[in-house]
């Protein structure tokens, strides 16, 4: 019999969806090259001119923890819809354990940059903290740069040049390197990204 997502997951989701609403991205995704063993085991991407919900970000985060990552871990699942909350949106950390629970929000910090500090800070320290985090943080990170790295491969975003397109490749080597020995499936996925783009 199927298991059916639980109810605190799709409050997860709706809560999600709500605080993203505002937000969209410039990128669609479809699913491909399908397998008996995994029908999602190849994601692909299409260049979309038309704005996307940046929500549907957070879903494929959790929807490659699940499909491609074979993560059953639902506090993880639902922290991958919540990792851009706080940065992104006026959700606090007190408002995400109020809803979600310690465990869910412990994740999220986790996962979360300090915007009060410069750029080029957080980009350093996520190098830098990538190898303290907690393993289940580690999954979600993976699957964070996975999925902006495909969105990456296909789409520049509006105002990049191609040297801060390539700057950004490289410097999620840097933090993906920090995280292995996570998920195999996952990690595998990223080096192909990387030597596509001659990085291995």
């Amino acid at each position: 019999m199927a298991t059916a997502p639980s109810r605190k997951f799709m409050e997860c989701l709706y809560f999600a969806a709500c605080k993203h609403r505002n937000q969209r991205r410039h990128v669609s995704y479809k699913v491909g090259n399908a397998t008996e063993q995994n029908q999602f085991d190849s994601l692909w991407f299409l260049k979309d001119q038309q704005e996307t919900p940046y929500v549907n970000h957070v879903i494929n985060v959790s929807t490659i923890l699940s499909l491609e990552a074979c993560c059953a871990d639902e506090a993880v699942l639902m922290a991958a819809l919540l990792h851009d909350v706080v940065e992104d949106t006026n959700t606090t950390f007190e408002d995400v354990e109020k809803y979600f629970g310690p465990d869910v929000c412990g994740l999220v910090r986790e996962v979360t940059d300090n915007k009060s500090l410069e750029k080029q800070e957080r980009k350093r320290l996520q190098i830098v903290n990538a190898a303290k985090s907690s393993p289940r943080a580690k999954l979600i990170k993976l699957a964070d740069k996975l999925d902006n790295l495909r969105d990456l491969m296909v789409n520049t975003p509006k105002g990049w040049t191609e040297e801060r397109r390539e700057q950004y490749f490289a410097w999620s080597k840097e933090v993906v390197d920090n995280l292995r020995g996570t998920n195999a499936n996952l990690e595998s996925k990223l080096d192909a990204i990387f030597r596509q783009r001659g990085l291995m």
